[in-house]
């Protein structure tokens, strides 16, 4: 039934395949992007985790019935498993709707609370698969989290909205004499602090802290922090939130909150994923701005990559 589309997939995928995972291999990533979308009679998003595979479905309206997607489904994943060389059993699928921007991250789907451990270069992540829609291991980020590493010996490290900490990870192995850790969410807190502690880095120099960015940040001394990184989700309206968040209105706060406790000569990493953001220079006169995105797109996005990264440091 499928037939003549389905081999159009699989030759697409080995092509792909061929070419991302001879770089994966060159420099020793076992997580990265395989496909994203490609063709579209295949609206699909595959990434490889080690040694399983998380292939995601946009939502659409594809005219199959129920029976006839589940068969379309069923020989996707044969052709996957054959590619990339997973037994089905490791293929983890979900259905996804498009979005602007990260909004949805913190989407819980189930509770099977089962995590797989995997590598990115020397260090090592607890990912899921199953339970929420994104993975917990945002890949886009990989050369952002190196330049991070890079510049973080001795310097005192702040991550905003920071997830399930991969930030933190890389700025403790980059010798940061302190890593705080914030975000929101506890269950993403604890899930900072198993990565922290998968590593190695346990102790007083990493703090974990619960709170609204918007409420936390004009509670921090001038000068406190030598290295911020801020990767704030494109929306939010969580009701432990004294306020909405949006990434267009507050981002000349949020930076300029940065900028007052950055120490002179300290840098800002910012991210967004809001595909319409437009950053607003004039307004920002104390800082010097630097357009990284191109640097930080890793070998598995270019081409294809929907967010934007600063480098952000302040004048004087």
């Amino acid at each position: 039934m499928f037939g003549e589309r389905m081999e159009m997939f699989r030759n697409r995928l080995v092509k792909v395949q061929r070419h991302l995972g001879r770089q994966a291999r060159r420099q020793g990533i076992e997580c990265y992007r395989v496909y994203d979308h490609d063709l579209p009679e295949f609206p699909l998003r595959l990434e490889r985790y080690g040694t399983a595979v998380y292939l995601s479905e946009y939502k659409r309206q594809h005219g199959f019935s129920e029976e006839q997607h589940a068969a379309w489904l069923e020989q996707v994943m044969a052709v996957v498993s054959e590619v990339l060389e997973v037994p089905t059993e490791s293929i983890y699928w979900k259905l996804r709707q498009r979005k602007t921007g990260r909004q949805g991250q913190y989407q819980k789907l189930s509770e099977e609370k089962t995590f797989l451990e995997v590598g990115e270069g020397a260090l090592r992540f607890w990912v899921n698969l199953i339970d929420y829609l994104d993975t917990g291991l945002f890949l886009d980020h990989r050369l952002t989290r190196e330049m991070v590493r890079q510049d973080s010996r001795g310097k005192r490290v702040l991550n905003l909205f920071a997830y399930t900490g991969s930030f933190s990870v890389y700025a403790a192995a980059g010798g940061a004499s302190e890593v705080c850790t914030v975000d929101l969410s506890k269950t993403y807190l604890d899930w900072s602090a198993r990565n922290m502690s998968l590593n190695g880095f346990t102790g007083e120099a990493y703090s974990f802290v619960s709170a609204d960015v918007k409420a936390f940040l004009p509670t921090v001394a001038a000068q406190r922090y030598d290295l911020i990184v801020m990767d704030p989700p494109t929306f939010s309206n969580s009701q432990r939130m004294e306020e909405v968040l949006d990434v267009q209105r507050d981002h000349v706060w949020l930076i300029g909150q940065c900028l007052r406790i950055l120490t002179p000569g300290g840098k800002l990493f910012f991210s967004t994923n809001y595909r319409r953001f437009q950053l607003d220079r004039a307004a920002l006169p104390e800082a010097n701005i630097k357009d990284i995105t191109r640097a930080t797109t890793p070998f598995d996005f270019a081409g294809r990559l929907d967010r934007l990264c600063y480098l952000i440091t302040p004048n004087g």
